[in-house]
């Protein structure tokens, strides 16, 4: 995890650099970037491997059902800065534009999704952030 919040400080840091620097980044058009959401979790101590996978698959397939998702990517924090605050699991999310966010946030895949990790985290972080397209 803690590689995970690593690159997920690192591509935060490279955000507000490529904002501050790069003032066109504000202005370009929906095609010339990208939205990433970010979702860490530290779930719950004591809780088995086998709960935690399920949570893993669920996650991962949600590309699958929610046509809006354009990118996916997932995997354990193996950090070893100590400075992940306890977060164990990342997966990243990458949508063409806050449209396709909005859809995936209230698509009936994400709410059962959700009803999967509620009670198996015990604590998440979100954070989204624009990047050129490639």
């Amino acid at each position: 995890m803690r590689t995970v919040m690593t690159l997920f400080l690192g591509i935060v840091a490279g955000a507000i650099v490529m904002q501050t620097v790069t003032p066109s980044t504000q202005a370009a058009s929906p095609g010339d970037k990208v939205l990433r959401h970010i979702v860490l979790y530290k779930f719950k101590d004591g809780l088995p491997p086998s709960e935690v996978q399920k949570v893993i698959d669920a996650f991962a397939g949600l590309p699958k059902q929610v046509d809006t998702i354009i990118g996916f990517e997932h995997g354990p924090n193996v950090s070893t800065e100590g400075k992940s605050e306890g977060m164990t699991y990342g997966f990243q999310v990458t949508f063409r534009n806050e449209a396709g966010l909005a859809t995936y946030l209230k698509h009936p895949a994400h709410d059962a999704y959700v009803q999967v990790v509620k009670d198996r985290r015990e604590k998440v972080l979100v954070f989204d952030y624009w990047v050129p397209a490639k």
